[in-house]
């Protein structure tokens, strides 16, 4: 088992460097689709280090966003983080933002579904049910294709991360929706316990 921060240790640094509930419900979202991919692909006995990643991946943007991912390594290494650790959240932003390269699966994982999660976050938003639980992959398809819609969801980074993880786009939405669904009630319990 990879060691990981104790998620209460994590959650408190998560929110000692970000008081937007938006990039909040971020990490708790991005901390569920990755625990969910752990089990999914084979990793249960590492999802808590997935979710701790996908928890921690954003500490440093809400403060520092022109040093994202360069400034991660500092605040994470108060909690004590392994370099296996603190390399995996610096290699989410690939190419945009760090010269990290995503290597290892659960990495790649992470680069593909960090920004799906919130194209997906904004579709739900502007359903009936504010919720992706009856999100079908064709509508999430749609939103994909027009640019105009979440533009600041990098369609690069999602079908890049695609191609590194060999699926297909569609795959991957497929995965990270049934991902989403699966803590979507978690995060809105946690955020309204904030």
């Amino acid at each position: 088992m990879k060691a990981c921060p104790e998620r209460s240790a994590a959650l408190a640094l998560l929110r000692k460097y970000n008081a937007e509930p938006f990039h909040i419900q971020h990490g708790l979202t991005v901390e569920g689709v990755m625990r969910w991919y752990a089990q999914e692909l084979g990793y249960g006995e590492d999802a808590d280090f997935w979710a701790a990643v996908g928890l921690l991946h954003d500490v440093d943007f809400e403060k520092w966003p022109e040093a994202h991912c360069k400034k991660a390594p500092e605040l994470l290494a108060e909690i004590g983080c392994s370099d296996e650790f603190i390399h995996a959240v610096c290699s989410h932003g690939y190419g945009l933002c760090s010269d990290v390269e995503p290597t290892e699966e659960m990495e790649k994982v992470l680069f593909a579904a960090d920004e799906l999660t919130g194209l997906i976050g904004a579709a739900a938003l502007m359903r009936p049910s504010k919720s992706c639980q009856d999100m079908e992959v064709s509508s999430l398809k749609k939103k994909f294709k027009d640019k105009k819609f979440a533009a600041g969801c990098s369609r690069d980074v999602i079908k890049t991360g695609a191609e590194r993880l060999g699926w297909t786009l569609e795959e991957l939405m497929e995965k990270t929706l049934q991902a989403q669904r699966s803590c979507e009630e978690s995060v809105a319990a946690q955020m309204a316990a904030l």
